[in-house]
């Protein structure tokens, strides 16, 4: 049987040297910058579809990240004006924690009752500081309600932990008298809280949505190359002078 080598445009193209091919890796890179750009190089309608989420998922990650740094100026704003003025002309940022520490106590409690050469930690367990002494003595005291000497290394390490925990005369604060205020700052801490977390969320469908895209990519850049884009027909003589045309026809 004789076969005589395609002799087309397209056979010619099927022996073409795989370097001036088409790379199967641009198009999952493109889909990972830019979710469903591999899919429209390659004229996939579900490109569409990759592009909507991505447009969708950044207009809510830029909405509730815009809703929880407002609801978290918010809070902070109560809480100097409010809770922190009288103890602070000035104000002081600080860490999250401590503006949740004051949405659980009414107040700070003093850091020193002495005022004084000496030290004394708040014996007001109602507030924040009290509660640390509170814990303190209990932690390291035998009996918390009887001091041992204040020169011991029970009564020491247990001023110690109040220092290292309580809060300082920077950062005092009060809402007595202020129930209204202190429940409206409660309610823009969880707003600011929840925010945040949506935003964390919606962030990991953003992710998702560029790895998916870039996937989907990569298995239809994967398929085309191990099927092939081309025709590809030869032609078969046999010594009976018959002739046959085989076609293959990649998806």
């Amino acid at each position: 049987m004789l076969v005589v080598p395609p002799g087309t445009a397209a056979g010619q193209a099927d022996s073409a040297p795989p370097a001036s091919r088409p790379r199967i890796w641009v198009r999952p890179i493109a889909s990972l910058i830019v979710p469903g750009t591999g899919q429209l190089m390659a004229g996939r309608e579900r490109a569409a579809v990759f592009m909507a989420a991505e447009l969708y998922l950044v207009a809510r990650v830029l909405q509730l990240n815009k809703e929880a740094h407002r609801e978290s100026e918010r809070f902070r704003d109560l809480a100097f004006e409010v809770a922190r003025r009288s103890f602070a002309a000035e104000r002081r940022d600080t860490v999250f924690e401590y503006y949740e520490t004051m949405e659980r106590f009414d107040e700070s409690g003093a850091y020193d009752l002495d005022g004084g050469p000496g030290f004394a930690p708040e014996s007001n367990s109602d507030t924040y500081n009290g509660s640390m002494w509170l814990l303190a003595r209990r932690t390291y005291w035998e009996d918390p309600d009887v001091p041992p000497n204040p020169t011991s290394t029970e009564f020491q390490r247990a001023l110690q932990f109040y220092q290292s925990r309580a809060v300082g005369p920077n950062y005092r604060w009060s809402w007595h008298g202020a129930s209204l205020e202190h429940e409206v700052f409660r309610q823009s801490i969880r707003r600011s809280d929840s925010a945040f977390r949506r935003t964390q969320s919606q962030l990991g469908l953003l992710l998702a949505n560029h790895v998916l895209s870039a996937v989907d990519a990569l298995i239809a850049s994967r398929l085309a190359a191990a099927l092939g884009r081309r025709t590809d027909f030869r032609t078969t003589i046999s010594r009976h002078r018959r002739a046959s045309v085989e076609v293959t026809v990649a998806f």
